[in-house]
């Protein structure tokens, strides 16, 4: 059966006729959020090469460095600092836990919560994977510019905070109510 038989009606792709579509896409490089999307997944991409041989990924040795530092604190607590959800987390610490690298123990001041605790491995490899991440690092701010790489940092701080994230959902929601006004 050709492929123009097999399309299922409301499934058809859409040619305009003329070449050109009455749908507005913006242009390439006009989305904010593609855009750092993008600029994450390459910066992390090269941080993970660097990375390889202590066998952490960036995003595995940013949430042990956050465990480390932070001391002992929630699965929630831990998720709400590093803009995640529970669940997501949960997948990334899964690897972790058996590696041996954390152990997720009962929190003793409230048996419904759970803690994230690093274990002698886990400091190990922290310690292991540290040297690697600041080779990433340098060679990182030596072509974008230790000046310029302090300002992208800040600049990113306030995006993922939750006071951006507050005013983001505060107008949207004046918008859905028909009373939106310059941000």
């Amino acid at each position: 059966m050709k492929s123009d038989q097999r399309a299922t009606r409301g499934n058809e792709a859409v040619r305009p006729k003329s070449g050109k579509s009455a749908l507005r896409i913006p242009e390439a490089g006009q989305c904010n959020g593609t855009t750092l999307r993008k600029a994450t997944r390459r910066v992390s991409q090269l941080y993970d090469v660097i990375m390889a041989p202590c066998g952490l990924r960036s995003t595995q040795l940013s949430i042990l460095a956050h465990i480390a530092r932070a001391g002992r604190r929630s699965i929630g607590e831990i998720a709400s600092s590093l803009v995640l959800d529970r669940s997501a987390l949960a997948h990334n610490l899964k690897p972790l836990e058996r590696d041996g690298f954390i152990q997720i123990v009962v929190d003793a001041d409230d048996k419904r919560s759970r803690i994230a605790v690093l274990t002698k491995a886990g400091y190990a490899k922290v310690a292991e994977a540290i040297p690697l991440w600041d080779h990433a690092q340098k060679c990182f701010e030596s072509i974008f510019g230790v000046k310029k790489a302090e300002s992208l940092r800040a600049s990113l701080e306030i995006l993922a905070s939750a006071d951006f994230a507050q005013r983001f959902r505060r107008l949207e929601a004046l918008r859905q109510k028909g009373n939106e006004s310059e941000p």
